[in-house]
């Protein structure tokens, strides 16, 4: 069975097709997923697909790159929300200073009030990061230096060894995508292969990042075992028993999602 950690149900190309996408990662032994907010305007409907669906977890939060057009969440904003039942997790929230979508000064604010969200609620930080490690590295360590630990998740890894190693000194899980599969992701997988198979977990950012053989398909949860199956090769494990680890640390992390 495997766990998919992070996707966008509610997004254009899975949402036309919900019920027919649930049936096929049910049919891809795909026991729970995780419907991943990235604007607050989106939450209704989030929880709405949720609500009916046991196995089907969300989380709260505002993307980096929506946080330029209207105001940030406040943290106690952020903490209100994170009282639905269903949400399990503070984010997507993070830095990309890759696209200009957000000024830098205010992702770094929406940065720190999710991180302060996650510590009064305890529920883990689902972070994106892309051409910002530095910056995220430092936040993330200053944090945690100041006020302490909090749980937390890099998501869709694929940057450098600095951010696994700052994750993994923090106690954070890192997740990997369908990227793991791409002919061009030989260093990726020689980082992953450095990082502790207790801390792994496995996503498909549906509907974008199609693992090989997928590549040019809208990506959805069915798609997960391509992602597991390359995971297991680097560790020289069968798909069942990468699952089964991934799977076991997602809730170790995920606490308040139910097995």
């Amino acid at each position: 069975m495997y766990v998919d950690s992070h996707c966008h149900l509610n997004y254009t190309g899975l949402v036309e097709h919900f019920d027919d996408v649930i049936q096929r990662a049910k049919d891809a032994h795909v026991s729970h997923m995780v419907c991943i907010c990235s604007r607050l305007d989106e939450f209704p409907s989030i929880t709405k697909l949720t609500e009916h669906h046991d196995n089907i977890y969300c989380s709260v939060g505002i993307h980096p790159h929506e946080c330029g057009e209207s105001e940030i969440a406040s943290p106690s904003q952020l903490v209100e929300f994170a009282r639905h039942p269903k949400v399990i997790g503070i984010g997507e929230t993070g830095l990309d200073f890759f696209y200009e979508n957000s000024p830098e000064e205010k992702q770094i604010e929406n940065f720190k009030n999710h991180i302060k969200a996650a510590r009064e609620t305890n529920l883990p930080i689902i972070i994106h990061t892309r051409e910002a490690d530095n910056k995220t590295i430092e936040i993330l360590k200053k944090t945690t230096q100041e006020e302490g630990p909090f749980p937390g998740l890099i998501h869709c890894f694929s940057t450098d060894k600095k951010v696994a190693d700052c994750a993994l000194e923090l106690g954070f899980y890192i997740s990997i995508s369908g990227i793991i599969t791409f002919k061009n992701a030989d260093n990726l997988r020689d980082i992953v292969k450095t990082i502790p198979l207790e801390r792994l977990l496995i996503e498909t950012d549906a509907p974008f990042l199609a693992p090989v053989p997928k590549r040019g398909r809208t990506n959805e949860p069915s798609f997960i075992p391509h992602t597991a199956k390359m995971l297991a090769d680097l560790f020289d494990l069968d798909s069942e028993e990468l699952g089964r680890i991934t799977s076991n640390n997602f809730f170790k992390l995920f606490t308040k999602a139910q097995f």
